[in-house]
């Protein structure tokens, strides 16, 4: 753990296993924090904060901190992508893309904060009067980030943070911890200064919990599951922090027939509606596991899906020709074989996948792997649909109709994100403005951009990510009313 400046042991000398889910075999061994590790790296960050260590440094020198951990991230490529890849299973091709996004978060926020203005002036009605509104930090930021992209979400947080001042503890998951503890390395080398960057691993309970409830914790930022998330709003709201949850989704992507009227059309839909739904195995809060095909192309698109899926590359994320690796534990296997058995049982069909694969030389017996699996003739009060699975699952449902497509799609507690697929530019706006999700694309599906904000509807979270807004959470507004030329007022007669 990192705290004020120091690498230190838990204080109770507790350590866990982080295992490998190729093999399932022991990755590393990190540190174990409690509430007392916590409580002491929260005091290292209110010190720091309070200190004006770091809100008080140019705005300049934070822009230009930010883009010295920039190259040491492209400078460790390689490095970071394999921890990744081990750590989560996902591809060393993933790893290598999330560490590019990670450097291009670094320097959008690094340029955002150096172009912010100084202040947006109120006219006060008076030349003795000057009136300004102005950003400041928050203070210590709680950051609590998630297994399956351990390395972007914790940038998504950290860069903003830091471009607007603050200080902050983050936790990332117990399970994959360690690309997070080498991008905290990388802070400190870029001359981060003590107590502004504070690490704790651990579970959630007791880090997360005390994080979230800590009185000296000014905003909680927390990516993860909706039980842990209502769990985290709750501890910080008798202390009333600011607080931003990104809490999953149930993704829809439709598809019109008219985006499968030629075969260039039609090959481009269906690849996609395999990146939606098996990238990283499903292990993605914005995958598109509810395919939402229009019943006249049902057969055709469901055949070639199917033919494709059976072909994916399943194995080590690190062994060449890979495209799927496993799932990222135990706990994820045991749930994604929950989840199909349910949906056979409530009248599913498997088209392919539904259990895990032959052993090989790229798959260990011990590994958690599960075959892409797509699950046909599904309806919207199923389990599978209405949850959000996080494994290779992919649900295919019908519509007729440009309305019935959007009740369907719109049918989910969540709200993260969604596709259309349509060739009718018109129809597929519509429908894009008609869907209640934070992120709409159209004719594609997961591209990210850091100027654009990440959010959702329902129970998908509150706040934003990303873009403007994102630096927005780490900022309080201040309203600065300065009377040039002060009087008594002489309301009263004494």
């Amino acid at each position: 753990m990192y705290i004020g400046g120091q690498w230190r042991p838990a204080a109770s000398g507790t350590t866990r296993e982080i295992l490998d889910p190729a093999d399932a075999t022991v990755l590393a061994v990190v540190s174990e924090g409690g509430v007392e590790d916590t409580d002491a790296a929260v005091e290292a960050a209110r010190r720091a904060f309070d200190s004006g260590t770091w809100p008080n440094t140019p705005t300049a020198e934070r822009a230009a901190l930010l883009r010295r951990t920039a190259d040491l991230l492209q400078r460790d490529r390689e490095e970071i992508a394999l921890i990744e890849s081990r750590d989560t299973g996902k591809t060393l091709e993933e790893g290598r893309v999330d560490v590019d996004d990670v450097t291009a978060a670094f320097r959008y926020f690094a340029d955002l904060v150096t172009n912010a203005s100084g202040g947006r002036v109120v006219d006060a009605g008076s030349p003795d009067v000057h009136s300004v509104v102005v950003h400041e930090p928050v203070g210590v930021c709680a950051l609590i980030t998630p297994w399956n992209y351990p390395l972007l979400q914790a940038s998504w947080k950290i860069a903003p943070a830091l471009a607007a001042g603050n200080t902050f503890v983050v936790k990332p998951s117990e399970i994959t911890p360690l690309s997070t503890v080498h991008l905290v390395r990388l802070l400190a080398e870029a001359g981060l200064p003590e107590g502004v960057a504070n690490l704790v691993t651990g579970a959630g309970d007791p880090v997360g919990a005390r994080m979230s409830s800590h009185p000296a914790v000014d905003l909680v930022s927390f990516t993860g599951g909706l039980a842990s998330g209502t769990k985290v709003a709750a501890a910080a709201a008798p202390t009333v922090k600011k607080v931003a949850l990104e809490l999953g989704g149930k993704n829809p992507n439709v598809v019109f027939a008219d985006a499968c009227a030629t075969e260039e059309r039609f090959d481009t839909a269906v690849d996609q509606a395999l990146n939606a739904a098996f990238i990283h195995s499903g292990q993605v809060c914005s995958a598109g596991g509810r395919l939402i095909l229009e019943e006249s192309v049902h057969d055709r698109f469901v055949t070639e899906l199917v033919r494709r899926a059976r072909r994916i590359r399943l194995g080590r994320g690190t062994e060449p020709g890979v495209e799927c690796g496993p799932l990222a534990s135990q706990q994820q296997l045991d749930k994604t074989e929950d989840y199909v058995a349910s949906a056979l049982a409530e009248g599913a069909v498997v088209r392919c996948g539904g259990k895990r694969p032959e052993p090989s030389e790229v798959r260990p017996a011990t590994g958690y792997f599960y075959e892409p699996t797509v699950l046909d003739h599904c309806r919207r009060d199923m389990r599978v649909v209405r949850e959000e699975t996080f494994g290779p699952i992919l649900t295919v449902e019908t519509f007729r109709t440009e309305d019935e497509a959007v009740a369907l799609a719109n049918d989910t507690e969540y709200g993260l994100a969604g596709a259309v697929f349509s060739a009718d530019t018109a129809r597929a706006r519509r429908v894009a403005a008609r869907l209640r999700h934070g992120t709409v694309w159209i004719n594609d599906f997961h591209p990210y951009l850091p100027q654009a904000e990440w959010g959702g509807f329902g129970t998908s979270g509150v706040g934003r990510e990303l873009g403007p807004s994102g630096l927005d959470e780490y900022r309080e507004t201040k309203h600065v009313y300065e009377n040039l030329r002060p009087a008594p007022v002489r309301w009263f007669a004494g």
